[in-house]
C-alpha cells in the first residue's frame, strides 16, 4: 500500500533505463499530482517538481511518508553542500529497497535536471505504488494489469489490455470506480463515442469522493493517439491502493466482529451462570433453616406429617435442583473451555458463587437433610416409646389407684376397740395380711414412678399432668405406710387382751392375698400392650406367654385349695354355730372375688392369644417387605457401582473416535435414565417399609439413601464424563487437532496415569512432557520453564493436571489463535493508521450493535495527536485478552 514499504528482492521493475528514453513523453502533471497526494498527509504539497525537491528536503519527507519509515536526519543549511547530502540520503534509502539508480546523481537533482528528476519519481512510483501489487503470483506492471482486467471483465465495451489506448474512452476509469462503488456513477448511462464525459466523470468522482487527486487531463488523453503509458499506470495503481485499504479495512470489520462476537455470547454466558448459582444458593440458603429445624411435635400424627413433607422435599423439590446443579457446572465448564479457545482469560464468578462455594453449600444441604431425617425417625421413635410409657403408667396408676380406693379410711377405722378377742386377733391377722398386700404393692409403685421418671426424660409433652399423678400417688402411698405403721401399733397393744384366733380365717387369707396378686399381676401382664420390631422379638412374646399358659392348672389347683378352705370355713360355722358374721376378719378378699379374677384372667388369656397372632402376622409383613426391599436393592446397588466403574473405564481408555466415545457415552446415559424406573419402584418399597415403621434390614447393606446418592452420583458422573468429551471435540476441532494427535496426547496421559486417577501429578506430568518432545532440562532453566507451564496447567496450584487442563495447553501449543496485537492492528486499519478511532469510524465499519459495544467501552484517547470525541482502541484491544481492565 502507498503507507507501507516492505523490504523484498529487487524486482526488474526497479532498474532504471536512461531516463532520456521515454521521460519527455512523461506527463509533469501526472507526476505533481501524485507527490502532492502524498505530502498533503505531511502537511505541505509542491508547485514546481524539478525546483521544490533540488534543497532534498521534500524528497526525505515524500519518502518517510510513502515507506512509513523514518530517514536520517535531514540538514538544514542553505548551502549546496548540504543539499547534496539530503538528496544522497533520500537516494541511500531508495536503493536500500532494492532499486537500482543508473544516471541519476544528486548533482543533477540539486542542479534541477528535470529529466534526472523526473525519473527519479519514477523510480520512487514504481518501487512504492506498483512493485508490491500482486494478483495471482504476478506482480507490478502485469499484476495491476491482470487486477483492472479482473474487475472490469464483467462490464461490456471494457477490454483492457494494455495502459495506453485502452483507456481513452474512459470507460476502463468508470467500470473500476463502478465496481467497488456502485453508488458513486450510473454505469448504464455512458456511451463509449463520449470519452470526454466518461474521463471528467471519473476523475472527477475519484478526486472527491476516493481521495485520489487529478493526475490527468481528459483533453491530453483524448488528444493524443497513445497516452503516456507512466502516467496512466501511475494513475490506475491509484485506484488500486484506494480499493486495496477498502478490502482491507472490510477485513478488519469482520475480525472485529468476529472477536466481539465471542465477547458478547461469553458475557452473556457469564450472566447466565451468576443467575443460575444466584438462584440455587437462594433455594439452598431456604431450604437449610427448614432441615435443621429439631422443634419436635407432641403427637405422632403431626411426626407421621413432618415425615411426608420430607418424602415430598426428596421426591418432587430436590431432583430438579440437583439437574441444575449439575447443569451449572456443565455451563461452567463449557464457559471456560469456550474462553480458553478464544484466548480469553477465564471466568472468575461473583465472590461466593464459584462451583466449589456451590458444591460446599450442597454439602451443607446434604448435611443437614441427612440430619433431619435421622432426626425425624429418631423423633418418632421416641414419641412411639413415649405413646407406649404413658399408657402403661395410665394403667399401672389406674389398678394402683383402684386397689388403695379405701384403705385409708379402713386403717384409720378404730374398729379394734369394741371388738371381741377373736375380732382383735382377726383384726391383727387381718392387718398382718394387709402389710403383706401393702409389701408386694410396693413394686408397682416403683414402678409407676420409673416411669413417670423415663417420661420426663424422653420430653413428654403431659409430664405435668403425669409428675402429679405420680406424686399423688406417692404422697398416697407415704400416707397409707404411716398409716399402717399406727394401725399396726395399735392392734399389737391390744393383742395381749385378744388370744382366740381362727387359724382357718388366717390360712385363707395368707394364700388367698398372693393368689389374689398373682391374678391381678397376671391380668395386668395379659393386657398389657407391647412393642416388636422383629419375628424374634414375637417369637418371644408368644413362648413366654405360652409357659404361662402351662401354669394355668397349677394355678387351678391352688384355686381349688383357698376355695376348700374358705368351704371348710363355712363348714365349720354352719356345724359350731359360730357367729363371724359371715366375713373372713383376716382379708376382704372373699371366694367370689378371687372366681371373678379367675374368670377375667380365663377370658384375657384368649385375647391375647389373638393379639400376639396379629402381631406376628405383622411382623411377617414386615419381613416380606424387608426382603422385598433388600431383593431389589442388592442388584441395583452394584449396578449403580458397575456402571460408575465402566464409565470410568470409557474415559480413559481410546477405543475409536471421541464422536464414538461420545456416542458410547450417550448410549450409557440412554440406559442409565432407562433404569430409572427400578429406581422409582425401590423408592415405592422404601416408603412402604417407612410407613410400617421398620427401623433396619439384615437382608442388605444397601439403605434408600446409599442407593439415592449412588443414583445421583452415576447421572452426574454421567453428565459431566458427556461434557469433557464435548469439550475435547470443541477444542480439538477449533484448534485444528487430528484425531492421531487427540489419541497420542490420550495415550501419553493414561501411560503416566499410573493409579488410573485421571490426573497427573507434577513429576508424572513431567515425565509425559518429556515423552512428548518438550525440551526440559533438568537445571535452573529447565525448571523456570516447567514452573511456568504448570502455573498454566494448574493455576490453582493443587499439584494435579486434569485431562481437561492437558489437551487445552498442548493444543495453545501447537495452534494460533487470535491475540491482542491482531485486533489491534485491525482497528488501527479502520482508523486509518492514527492510534485513536472515531465513533462514526466504529459505525461506519462495524453492525449497529457491534459499533455500540465498542463505544460504550472504549476510553477517551489522551494522546497528543487526539481530537474531539477521539476513542483509545489499543487499551480496548488488551481489555479483550485480559491484559488490562475492560
Amino acid at each position: 500500500t502507498p503507507g507501507s514499504a516492505p523490504a523484498g528482492p529487487p524486482s526488474a521493475l526497479c532498474a532504471l533505463p536512461a531516463v532520456t528514453d521515454f521521460f519527455p513523453l512523461l506527463s509533469l502533471q501526472t507526476f505533481t499530482a501524485w507527490c502532492n497526494s502524498h505530502l498533503r498527509k505531511a502537511g505541505t504539497q509542491i508547485e514546481n517538481i524539478e525546483e521544490d525537491f533540488r534543497d532534498g528536503l521534500k524528497l526525505m519527507l515524500l519518502l518517510e511518508v510513502i515507506s512509513g519509515e523514518r530517514l536520517a536526519k535531514p540538514e538544514r543549511g542553505k548551502m549546496r553542500v548540504h543539499k547534496i547530502s539530503n538528496v544522497n540520503k533520500a537516494l541511500d534509502f531508495i536503493a536500500s529497497k532494492g532499486v537500482k539508480l543508473v544516471s541519476i546523481g544528486a548533482e543533477e537533482i540539486v542542479d534541477g535536471n528535470a529529466k534526472m528528476t523526473l525519473g527519479m519519481i519514477w523510480t520512487i512510483i514504481l518501487r512504492f505504488a506498483i512493485q508490491d501489487i500482486s494478483v495471482e503470483e504476478t506482480s507490478a506492471k502485469e499484476g495491476l494489469l491482470l487486477w483492472c482486467q479482473r474487475k472490469t471483465a464483467p462490464y461490456k465495451n471494457v477490454n483492457i489490455q494494455n495502459f495506453h489506448i485502452s483507456w481513452k474512452d474512459g470507460l476502463g476509469f468508470c467500470a473500476l470506480i463502478h465496481r467497488h462503488r456502485p453508488e458513486l456513477i450510473d454505469y448504464g448511462k455512458l456511451r463509449k463515442d463520449d470519452p470526454m464525459t466518461n474521463l471528467n466523470t471519473a476523475f472527477d468522482v475519484a478526486e472527491k469522493y476516493l481521495d485520489i487527486p487529478k493526475m490527468l487531463d481528459a483533453e491530453d488523453i483524448v488528444g493524443t493517439a497513445r497516452p503516456d503509458e507512466k502516467a496512466i499506470m501511475t494513475y490506475v495503481s491509484s485506484f488500486y491502493h484506494a480499493f486495496s485499504g477498502a478490502q482491507k479495512a472490510e477485513t478488519a470489520a469482520n475480525r472485529i466482529c468476529k472477536v466481539l462476537a465471542v465477547n458478547q455470547e461469553n458475557e452473556q454466558l457469564m450472566e447466565d451462570y451468576e443467575k443460575l448459582a444466584s438462584d440455587l444458593l437462594e433455594w439452598i440458603r431456604r431450604t437449610i433453616p427448614w432441615l435443621e429445624n429439631r422443634v419436635p411435635e407432641n403427637t405422632m400424627q403431626a411426626m407421621q406429617q413432618k415425615l411426608e413433607d420430607f418424602r415430598d422435599y426428596r421426591r418432587l423439590h430436590k431432583p430438579p435442583k440437583v439437574q441444575e446443579k449439575c447443569q451449572l457446572e456443565i455451563n461452567f465448564n463449557t464457559l471456560q473451555t469456550k474462553l480458553r479457545l478464544s484466548n480469553r482469560p477465564a471466568f472468575m464468578p461473583s465472590e461466593g458463587k464459584m462451583v466449589s462455594d456451590i458444591s460446599n453449600a450442597w454439602g451443607s444441604l446434604e448435611g443437614a437433610e441427612k440430619g433431619y431425617e435421622e432426626w425425624l425417625l429418631n423423633e418418632i421413635r421416641r414419641l412411639e416409646r413415649l405413646d407406649h410409657l404413658a399408657e402403661k403408667f395410665r394403667q399401672k396408676a389406674a389398678i394402683h389407684e383402684a386397689w388403695t380406693q379405701g384403705k385409708e379410711e379402713m386403717l384409720q377405722h378404730r374398729d379394734y376397740e369394741t371388738a371381741s378377742l377373736s375380732e382383735i386377733k382377726a383384726l391383727l391377722k387381718k392387718h398382718e395380711a394387709f402389710e403383706s398386700d401393702l409389701a408386694a404393692h410396693q413394686d408397682r409403685v416403683e414402678q409407676i414412678a420409673a416411669i413417670a421418671q423415663e417420661l420426663n426424660e424422653l420430653d413428654y409433652y403431659d409430664s405435668p399432668s403425669v409428675n402429679a399423678r405420680c406424686q399423688r400417688i406417692c404422697d398416697q402411698w407415704d400416707a397409707l405406710g404411716a398409716l399402717t405403721q399406727k394401725r399396726s401399733e395399735a392392734l399389737q397393744r391390744t393383742e395381749k387382751l385378744l388370744e382366740t384366733i381362727d387359724q382357718l380365717y388366717l390360712e385363707f387369707a395368707k394364700r388367698a392375698a398372693p393368689f389374689n396378686n398373682w391374678m391381678e399381676g397376671a391380668m395386668e401382664d395379659l393386657q398389657d400392650t407391647f412393642i416388636v420390631h422383629t419375628i424374634e422379638e414375637i417369637q418371644g412374646l408368644s413362648t413366654a406367654h405360652e409357659q404361662f399358659k402351662a401354669t394355668l392348672p397349677e394355678a387351678d389347683k391352688e384355686r381349688q385349695a383357698i376355695l376348700g378352705i374358705h368351704n371348710e370355713i363355712a363348714k365349720i360355722v354352719q356345724t359350731y354355730h359360730v357367729n363371724m358374721a359371715g366375713t373372713n376378719p383376716y382379708t376382704t378378699i372373699n371366694p367370689q372375688e378371687i372366681n371373678a379374677k379367675w374368670d377375667k384372667v380365663r377370658q384375657l388369656v384368649p385375647q391375647r392369644d389373638q393379639a400376639l397372632i396379629e402381631e406376628h402376622a405383622r411382623q411377617q409383613n414386615n419381613e416380606r417387605l424387608r426382603r422385598q426391599f433388600a431383593n431389589q436393592a442388592n442388584v441395583i446397588g452394584p449396578w449403580i457401582q458397575t456402571k460408575m466403574e465402566e464409565i470410568g473405564r470409557i474415559s480413559i481408555e481410546m477405543h475409536g473416535t471421541l464422536e464414538d466415545q461420545l456416542t458410547h457415552l450417550r448410549q450409557y446415559e440412554k440406559s442409565i435414565v432407562n433404569y430409572k424406573p427400578k429406581i422409582d419402584q425401590l423408592e415405592g418399597d422404601h416408603q412402604l417399609i417407612q410407613e410400617a415403621l421398620i427401623f433396619d434390614n439384615k437382608h442388605t447393606n444397601y439403605t434408600m439413601e446409599h442407593i439415592r446418592v449412588g443414583w445421583e452420583q452415576l447421572l452426574t458422573t454421567i453428565a459431566r464424563t458427556i461434557n469433557e468429551i464435548e469439550n475435547q471435540i470443541l477444542t480439538r476441532d477449533a484448534k485444528g487437532i487430528s484425531q492421531d494427535q487427540m489419541n497420542e496426547f490420550r495415550a501419553s496421559f493414561n501411560h503416566f496415569d499410573r493409579d488410573h486417577s485421571g490426573t497427573l501429578g507434577a513429576e508424572e506430568f513431567k515425565a509425559c512432557l518429556i515423552s512428548l518432545g518438550f525440551d526440559i532440562a533438568n537445571d535452573a532453566q529447565g525448571e523456570a520453564e516447567f514452573s511456568r507451564i504448570m502455573s498454566i496447567v494448574d493455576p490453582n496450584r493443587l499439584g494435579i493436571v486434569t485431562f481437561q487442563a492437558f489437551i487445552d495447553f498442548m493444543s495453545r501449543e501447537t495452534a494460533d489463535t487470535d491475540t491482542a496485537d491482531q485486533v489491534m492492528a485491525s482497528f488501527k486499519v479502520l482508523a486509518g493508521d492514527k492510534n485513536y478511532i472515531l465513533a462514526d469510524e466504529l459505525r461506519r465499519e462495524l453492525p449497529p450493535d457491534q459499533a455500540e459495544y465498542c463505544i460504550a467501552r472504549m476510553a477517551p484517547y489522551t494522546g497528543p495527536d487526539g481530537v474531539p470525541g477521539a476513542l483509545d482502541y489499543m487499551s480496548f484491544s488488551t481489555a479483550l485478552y485480559g491484559e488490562s481492565d475492560l
